[in-house]
């Protein structure tokens, strides 16, 4: 009797604890924003070699070390940081070589001014010497290069343009007007970093004979303020009890820009000539490089950014002519201007297109006559990833087979020889080695975190370079909930696509609140079969269905779905969010009267749009860092689809939400950062006096001295537990 007894303790006590190990974990903030238990490994940093067999990759972040591509061991250690016999210098960041691999350069003490710019010290190390040279010992640098034989860097300081002799120090100043807020020589001004994704505007010809470069006159550029705060948290620069006044310029739509000359230095003669880019000021010129025959290559954009232009530009003498001419009748996406790539030593060239209706490449003559259309279908290129010269074969990602997918393909030049070189269908995303030998691609899908695999160039795998074996154990032990995709055809006939994330007890005789998620702006996309944890995760376990649809004016359906939007920002966009909160609340298992929707800087503003133009639909809604109107915010990007408010007043003020507060019926949060160069802390203040004047009850947030991506310390942590305490209360 007393063994059965114990017998059946045993299995018991077996069975609880069998259970316990078995009990899965919800995802928490903590998890997303302290200890990012869920983020998937990757492999970074990979630097092709020239001859296209070995590659190189820092190890930790002090020894950069050279592989095989073909079996993946360790060839030698080509730097190490306890080389440079200086203790200070314990890492090394964003290393790059120069042509013939004898140099690399890099920097340390990097401080950071906007999204992409920042000063460091540069250091460039020489290989096969071992010695270590320092850029400049005059003060921090910008964007310090190396000219291609490795005996000269080019650097930016205090707004002017410098070359440094390595061998013996000597700095020559090749300009001397750059002032602070007045003239920048050899970088760009505000706007054209943060919309043109432009962050260097000089560059080395290939024989190292001259050193072309923009001047930037932002003189008349109108100047906005921003106070920073230092108060006495340690993580502030100082104790003051007086905060500072940053003032920097910020043109926007309407506003004047900076006038953009472009200029060639002559290395051996010390001559600067001025470059011909034509007799209008207003204009932009986004881009400079170099052909391989030795010609300037300028891009030249109207002000409408809806008329593109190539000029070759004569180094010596600064005449120039133009080579190639695209013009659109709405505009032309600045996505696609790195896909300029010459072939056969300058004599042709492949670029980018949506004159089909989708984004194509395109083979045309030096001369820009066109020869040959590569890629062709109703779906669009997404990515360009590069030409093989010997094979005559194009590598590109396209959003096939649907747009919610990507995958890789490669072509030969005259459009024949298609071949897929991915084989799961997901997100494919891949980096070539110098000379097409061979690719690393890398791969997921929405329950699959990434798989880095290094691949023949016709896409035969040889290994795995990463697996997150770690990370699918703990998804395994998680309350993790896949996306599922559905697609809807809304009151206007159109198809949208969209995603959803349900509790992991989810039952269909239950009535759930929703939260969509957006940001809906113009050649954006949300909805992708793509590995990634977020909010999604944390709501689900709160028992929340959060649903998230691309509406018109998103990217990868072809050009009149996104550019359906043109001078009318946030009134399709808006639409669709709607459409999407009535199809939802048709479902049996959603409680209609409980659908909120949130969303950051583009998808702030459609927050707001929704929550007034669409109040009785939505119960709730959080917007952060949210445009509030188009007249706030910057020219470059405005005005590529709205045109300037003296153009267009209508289609600025009829879907700005600070028109439209009076509307407003469900529970609002706005959160802003103080320190936002970007979408300025003004858009949210102007709405909350607007919604306080047409008495209307909302609550606000703003973090101090924080910038557009509200991050640093406890900073995203606290915001997003601030949110779902929000969302808790108010849905």
């Amino acid at each position: 009797m007393k063994r059965v007894f114990f017998l059946s303790l045993f299995a018991v006590i077996s069975f609880c604890l069998f259970a316990q190990e078995n009990v899965k974990k919800d995802i928490t903030v903590a998890d997303l924003y302290k200890t990012y238990t869920y983020y998937a490994k990757s492999v970074d940093g990979l630097t092709s070699m020239n001859d296209g067999l070995h590659y190189s990759a820092l190890v930790g972040d002090s020894v950069i070390v050279k592989y095989s591509y073909k079996t993946g061991k360790a060839i030698e250690n080509m730097v190490d940081v306890k080389d440079f016999g200086i203790p200070e210098i314990k890492a090394i960041s964003n290393y790059e070589f120069n042509a013939d691999e004898s140099k690399i350069i890099f920097y340390v003490n990097r401080t950071r001014i906007y999204r992409r710019s920042f000063t460091a010290n540069f250091y460039v190390w020489d290989i096969a010497t071992k010695t270590l040279f320092p850029v400049s010992e005059e003060g921090t640098q910008r964007l310090a290069t190396l000219s291609r034989d490795g005996i000269k860097v080019a650097f930016v300081r205090n707004n002017n343009l410098f070359i440094s002799e390595l061998a013996t120090g000597k700095e020559t100043q090749l300009t001397t007007d750059g002032e602070w807020n007045k003239i920048i020589n050899g970088a760009p001004d505000w706007v054209y970093e943060e919309e043109f994704e432009y962050n260097q505007a000089f560059d080395w010809s290939p024989d190292g004979k001259y050193l072309a470069y923009c001047k930037f006159d932002e003189s008349q550029v109108p100047m906005f303020n921003m106070t920073v705060f230092k108060g006495m948290y340690p993580t502030y620069e100082n104790n003051a009890l007086y905060p500072e006044n940053r003032a920097f310029k910020y043109p926007k739509a309407g506003d004047d820009n900076s006038i953009v000359t472009v200029h060639s230095y002559n290395v051996e003669t010390g001559k600067t000539v001025s470059v011909n880019i034509g007799e209008e000021s207003d204009q932009y010129i986004p881009r400079l490089k170099w052909s391989p025959n030795g010609k300037l290559v300028l891009y030249r954009e109207n002000r409408l950014q809806n008329k593109l232009e190539f000029l070759y530009a004569n180094p010596e003498n600064g005449e120039s002519n133009v080579f190639y001419s695209e013009e659109n009748e709405r505009y032309i996406d600045e996505k696609y201007f790195d896909n300029l790539t010459f072939l056969n030593e300058g004599k042709q060239f492949i670029y980018t297109s949506e004159r089909s209706g989708y984004v194509h490449l395109y083979l045309h003559n030096a001369d820009g006559s066109l020869l040959k259309q590569i890629t062709n279908g109703d779906w669009d290129v997404a990515e360009y990833l590069g030409y093989d010269a010997k094979k005559s074969l194009v590598y590109y990602q396209s959003a096939q087979p649907t747009p919610m997918q990507r995958s890789i393909y490669m072509v030969k030049s005259d459009g024949s020889g298609l071949k897929k070189l991915s084989t799961k269908d997901g997100s494919n995303d891949a980096v070539f080695s110098s000379g097409f030998k061979y690719f690393v691609n890398y791969y997921s899908n929405t329950s699959t975190p990434t798989i880095v695999t290094l691949n023949e160039a016709k896409g035969k795998q040889i290994r795995v370079l990463e697996d997150n074996t770690a990370l699918n154990k703990k998804l395994e032990s998680a309350n993790f909930s896949p996306k599922e995709f559905f697609s809807f055809t809304s009151d206007e006939g159109v198809q949208l696509n969209g995603w959803m994330v349900k509790p992991v007890d989810f039952n269909t005789s239950k009535e759930y609140p929703v939260l969509m998620t957006q940001y809906s702006g113009p050649n954006s996309q949300e909805v992708k079969d793509s590995y990634g944890v977020g909010w999604e995760q944390v709501l689900a376990a709160n028992g929340y269905i959060v649903a998230c649809v691309d509406g018109r004016g998103t990217g990868s359906r072809g050009e009149d779905f996104r550019k359906i939007t043109y001078l009318q920002l946030g009134k399709y966009e808006t639409l669709d969010q709607i459409a999407t909160a009535k199809y939802l609340g048709s479902l049996a298992y959603i409680d209609a009267g409980r659908i909120g929707i949130w969303g950051w800087s583009y998808g702030g503003f459609m927050t707001l749009n929704c929550m007034t133009q669409g109040a009785d639909f939505f119960k709730a809604g959080i917007a952060v860092a949210p445009v509030t109107n188009w007249r706030y915010y910057d020219n470059i990007y405005t005005e590529r689809f709205m045109r300037t408010p003296q153009e267009n007043a209508a289609g600025y003020d009829d879907n700005s939400p600070i028109n439209h507060v009076d509307k407003l019926k469900g529970k609002l949060l706005i959160v802003h950062g103080t320190a936002d160069d970007n979408v300025h802390m003004q858009n949210s203040l102007e709405i909350s006096e607007a919604f306080v004047q047409a008495d209307k009850q909302f609550e606000m947030f703003y973090y101090t001295n924080r910038n557009h991506s509200i991050y640093g310390g406890n900073t995203r942590y606290h915001l997003f537990i601030k949110m779902l305490n929000f969302v808790k209360d108010n849905l």
